[in-house]
């Protein structure tokens, strides 16, 4: 048994927060008891009683877009040291991202994957691919993979170009009711990925990736998810007009999903001049208008889910020049402190709004139990203390290929807990 004492509680389904103690039994949440309730009875001496005052109380967090790199890449990450990751920034809900070596296109790997997932102490699940090897030629044997426990379809990290074959594969979705995702970024109009074509490509002189790429496809997968019915989602937004594009795809009635990175609503193509290779992922960072755009389409609901797209890479990697150098950053430990800063301490969004975005919301969109705080739902929970800073500088995940190293940022988190067990505890 668990009891959690003088908590403010953040209600993301009704937007609000309020004092309560949490009484935790059996991993789920038993009682709780706001301002001026008491106990029935007194607590047994086995409780454990997290008793810290100024900590805030909200559902696990859940990242649904994130790179473990295990199998095949597992010197960059693997599903424990990136669960270790998760669970340090406030995680208890995962869905991974299927291009490994070999990649989630087969049940052998699916469960691989699941069973080393299970073993980590949060909730692991995985997409598997849309096509066989991740080749954009033959659709996987999605229902089977389906039944086998696929948490839904994805080749991120590779745009699907053959449109018949993407509306095939969303009827598929739709028949199976699993979210399709996609990676949006048009290799044909790329000479050099992970930077913007602009003012950071002119800084290194070359042509960089332009916002084209990502508009195109876009606007291609929107029309698609409104003939077919699908639960579509574009992944990693980073331009403005692609943010206008699915508010407007959401107004005619599709059933549309957008993500944004911690990254995007953060950063411009600024940070990679300053940042270099660090800074470097697809698509990449773009212009303040951009920037803007994505807050002002998380204020509005266009964009409704917030996924770090954490993307380990070793040190040796990054350090090659910056048109060698893969793209993406690691995340999970950074992205609630970066909520914090960015969205809620300028007055974009409530606390309540933030986490609906990074809990609520993915776990209704990939059927997760997680996202809220009532009597009777799973305990699995993150404490932290919004105002309490850390200095970035070592990290759980194996990686340490992030742009915010050194930055002192708000919101700590002391406690994760999943199934009502500590997952973990902050000791400093």
């Amino acid at each position: 048994m668990l009891y959690i004492k003088n908590g403010t509680i953040i209600d993301p389904v009704r937007d609000i927060t309020y004092k309560a103690d949490l009484q935790i039994e059996d991993g789920r949440i038993l009682r709780i008891l706001k301002e001026g309730e008491a106990l029935d009875k007194e607590l047994p001496e086995n409780v454990q009683v997290i008793d810290e005052s100024g900590l805030m109380v909200a559902p696990g967090l859940a990242d649904t877009h994130v790179h473990f790199r295990d199998p095949g890449f597992t010197y960059k990450e693997d599903i424990h040291s990136g669960a270790a990751a998760a669970v340090r920034g406030g995680f208890t809900q995962i869905v991974l991202m299927a291009n490994t070596k070999p990649p989630v296109d087969n049940v052998e790997t699916l469960f691989y994957v699941l069973e080393k997932g299970r073993r980590t102490g949060i909730h692991i699940a995985s997409c598997v691919n849309v096509t066989r090897q991740m080749a954009g030629k033959e659709l996987v044997d999605m229902e089977e993979l389906a039944k086998a426990g696929a948490a839904g379809f994805t080749d991120d990290g590779i745009p699907l170009m053959d449109e018949e074959l993407v509306r095939k594969a969303m009827k598929q979705a739709r028949r199976l009711h699993k979210p399709i995702s996609f990676h949006e970024e048009d290799p044909a109009l790329i000479v050099n990925n992970g930077v913007n074509s602009g003012k950071a490509a002119a800084y290194y002189g070359i042509e960089g990736s332009p916002r084209e790429a990502e508009i195109s496809l876009v606007k291609r997968d929107l029309e698609l998810a409104l003939q077919t019915g699908a639960e579509v989602v574009i992944q990693h937004i980073s331009s403005k007009e692609a943010v206008k594009l699915v508010r407007r795809a959401k107004a005619q009635g599709a059933h549309v999903h957008a993500e944004a990175t911690p990254h995007h609503f953060t950063l411009t193509q600024e940070a990679v001049i300053e940042k270099g290779t660090l800074a470097k992922m697809n698509p990449p960072l773009r212009e303040e208008e951009d920037r803007m755009a994505i807050i002002e389409g998380l204020k509005d609901g266009t964009i409704d889910l917030i996924a770090t797209d954490h993307a380990p890479h070793s040190r040796e990697e990054k350090e090659r020049p910056i048109t060698q150098a893969p793209s993406g950053i690691i995340g999970l430990e950074t992205a609630l402190s970066l909520g914090i800063r960015e969205l809620v301490e300028p007055g974009y969004l409530s606390y309540g709004k933030l986490i609906h975005a990074m809990s609520t919301a993915p776990c209704r969109l990939y059927k997760l139990h997680g996202g809220k705080i009532e009597e009777g739902a799973a305990a699995d929970l993150v404490l932290f203390a919004p105002k309490e800073r850390w200095t970035v500088s070592e990290f759980a995940s194996k990686s340490a290929n992030s742009p915010f190293i050194g930055e002192a940022l708000p919101g700590v988190v002391h406690y994760t807990i999943c199934g009502g067990n500590i997952v973990y505890q902050r000791n400093d």
